[in-house]
Order: structure tokens, then sequence, then C-alpha cells
């Protein structure tokens, strides 16, 4: 029997990795699912990246030609020129080049490349320029709930409903049990490998809670990513810079004085160089360590996405070239073992962005011993007096 259960998490399993491609498949390209040339497949992969306002799990062209959407509608949550507009994205009917037209309280908007538009008074469609840009609308305040923002919410939830009941069995035994045994030992790394160390035995309790947040946060989305579901949280921007935010407003609260004396007044330097040392630290603590965090993050993320993506394509652009089983079977392979890497990219960059977190809140309350720095000028200068002497 547990032979039988095991196979069928390792087909699960499977199935769960190879879903993507076959997504991909079912999705490429406006022209009936089929993708063929460079620039259908590059524009796809930049669509996929981007946040979305549904979930579009499938899609396909019946035989009168019409292209048919499977997926779920999310709410759109406006703030146009007279105030809050809502309703569903079904409406745009999966239109994504201000062709479709949406009236709502006597107003008209529009979606072009994710973004949407308000139309002027009067105007019936979109008008472009010679760069494709709307000349007769402009872009309003987007509150909706996309689907990152779904992604967010969801693991937000799965998170606190597992270590709720983590919590929980804390009080009631020693040892959790069930899904709880998983989530243990990776709780003790994060506390006992990255905020311990880095920030010290005084404050490390004060910060763990926080580093644990931004660990299975960063590290469950990574996952979701490489799910169907098509998760990209951790490649946008805007989500990165949050997380940097946080972390830098952290790390700016706490800091003691040393750590502003150090910044700001450098101690042990010539006083002329001190000024340029605390525009220099200023500029590190402020812009250089969060936008390090947000980029590092954003970069690695993206990045996987693309390639992965591309070697699935194989499958279209080398079709003529390997034939459809050459190709077909040269991209399952190597989007297989690309995956596998993926797969270890989404828990490495979770860590690289919880250990530089905590790096630099230990930075920021690491208390100096002055007395031992005293002490130790003191030896110097008898040191240097003796030599004198002995000269």
């Amino acid at each position: 029997m547990k032979i039988v259960q095991r196979s069928l998490k390792c087909l699960a399993i499977a199935i769960l990795m190879f879903l993507p491609t076959s997504i991909f498949a079912f999705n490429a390209g406006e022209d009936g699912g089929q993708v063929s040339g460079k620039q259908e497949v590059e524009a796809y992969i930049v669509h996929h990246l981007k946040d979305s306002h549904d979930f579009n799990l499938f899609s396909y062209t019946d035989d009168s030609g019409e292209r048919q959407h499977f997926g779920v509608a999310l709410p759109v949550i406006l703030w146009s020129s007279e105030g809050l507009v809502t309703f569903m994205s079904s409406e745009f009917h999966h239109d994504d080049n201000g062709h479709v037209i949406v009236e709502k309280d006597g107003l008209k908007f529009t979606k072009i490349h994710s973004k949407i538009y308000e139309l002027e008074k009067g105007a019936t469609a979109v008008s472009f320029d010679a760069d494709h840009h709307a000349t007769n609308a402009s872009k309003v305040l987007d509150f909706s709930i996309t689907k990152s923002v779904v992604g967010i919410l969801l693991i937000g939830l799965l998170m606190l409903f597992w270590f709720s009941r983590l919590a929980k069995q804390y009080k009631k035994k020693q040892i959790p049990t069930g899904f709880g045994r998983i989530l243990e030992p990776l709780v003790l790394y994060v506390r006992d490998e990255i905020a311990r160390p880095n920030i010290g035995e005084k404050h490390y309790r004060k910060f763990t809670g926080y580093l644990l947040t931004v660990f299975f946060f960063i590290w469950i989305l990574n996952l979701a990513g490489l799910t169907p579901l098509g998760f990209n949280v951790t490649g946008q921007l805007a989500v990165t810079a949050c997380l940097a935010i946080f972390t830098l407003i952290i790390y700016t609260v706490s800091g003691n004085k040393d750590y502003w004396m150090h910044i700001l007044w450098m101690p042990g330097v010539p006083i002329f160089v001190k000024p340029i040392l605390a525009v220099i630290e200023l500029v590190g603590a402020f812009i250089i360590k969060p936008f390090s965090l947000l980029v590092r993050l954003f970069a690695n993320i993206s990045a996987g996405h693309i390639v992965l993506m591309s070697l699935i394509a194989i499958m279209f652009t080398l079709k003529e070239s390997l034939g459809v089983v050459g190709a077909t079977s040269l991209s399952f392979v190597l989007s297989f073992f690309l995956l596998l890497i993926e797969l270890l990219v989404a828990f490495l960059q979770a860590y690289i962005f919880t250990m530089l977190s905590a790096l630099f809140i230990g930075m920021a309350v690491a208390e100096h011993d002055h007395e031992h720095e005293e002490h130790a000028h003191e030896i110097s200068s008898d040191v240097e007096d003796v030599r004198g002497d002995f000269i």
C-alpha cells in the first residue's frame, strides 16, 4: 500500500512539473494557439511575466475560428475621473490591445498592454500614434485584485493556517506531527543559522518573526511560480521593492546610537573625510542596500522564467528543422532539468534575501565595546611610547 501511495505521489509531482509546458502549448500565440516565429515567442514570454487582471488557464481556437478562453475573472477596481468604478475583468473578453470598450457609469474603459485606460469624453474607440500609444485615453488609478494580489493573499492565508496549527501543537506537545514536522526544521534553520549568528544572541528573537515570514513568503511564492497557476509574484518589481522597503524600515528604525554614529560621523578618521563618508554611508543605507535586495530577487526569478519559457518554446521554433517529435523531446528534456534547477533557485533566493535582511538588521543593532576600544587605544599609545624611547 505504501508503494502505491509513493508511486501516486511521484506521478502527481511529475504531472505538476510538466503541466506548465502543456499550458504554454495551449496558450501560446493568438493565432490558433500556434507559435511559429521568434517575435511571437518573445511577445508571449513578456506577456507571461506581467501581472494580469484574470486567471487564463488555457485557450484554444474552435472550429469557427474564434478564440475560446478558460479561466477565472477577477474584480477590477478603478479610481476614474468621476470616482470609484468596479466591474469584472471578464467584460474585457481577454482583449489587451484596446479593441474592447467597457462602459460603466457613463465612462469608457479599455485595456492596453495590461494597463487600463479611461477614454476621453465623446471618444468611441482608442486612437494610437506611431508608437502605439493611446492619444485619446489616459491611465487610471488601478486598485484591482490582480493575479499577483490573489497569489499574495492565498499564500498569506496558507502561511497563517500552517503556522497557527504549528503553534497550537507546541502548546500541547513538544514534537509536532503532520505537516508541522516539515515546517519545524525550516523554522529552526532560519532561527539558528540566519537570525542568531547575524543579529546576535541579545536581539535575534525580536526579528526572527519577520525573517521567518519573509523566508517562507518568498520561498512558497517562488515555488508557486513554477506551477500551472502562473503566479509570477516575486518576478514583479513592485513586490520585491515592497519587501526591500520593509527591511529598510526595520533596520532604520532599529538602528542604535553606534550605528548612526558610524554613518553620520565615522570615528577614527580625519574630520575633513567624515562628511564624505557620511554621504557614502547614507546612500548605502537608504539606496544601495534595499536596491540590491529588490533587484537580486526580481532579476533571478524573472531570468529563470524567461529561460524556462524559451526552452519550452523550442517545440515551436525548431519544429521545422528537428521535426515535431525531435523538437518536443528536446524541449521536454531541457525544460525538465532546468525546472529542477529552478526548484533550487526558489529556495536559494529566499535564503539570500533573508540572510541579507538579517545581516543589515544585525549591523544596525550591533553594540560596540567602547571600553575594549579605549583599552586597545591605550595599549597602542603605550607601544608607540616604548618604540619612541627605544629609537
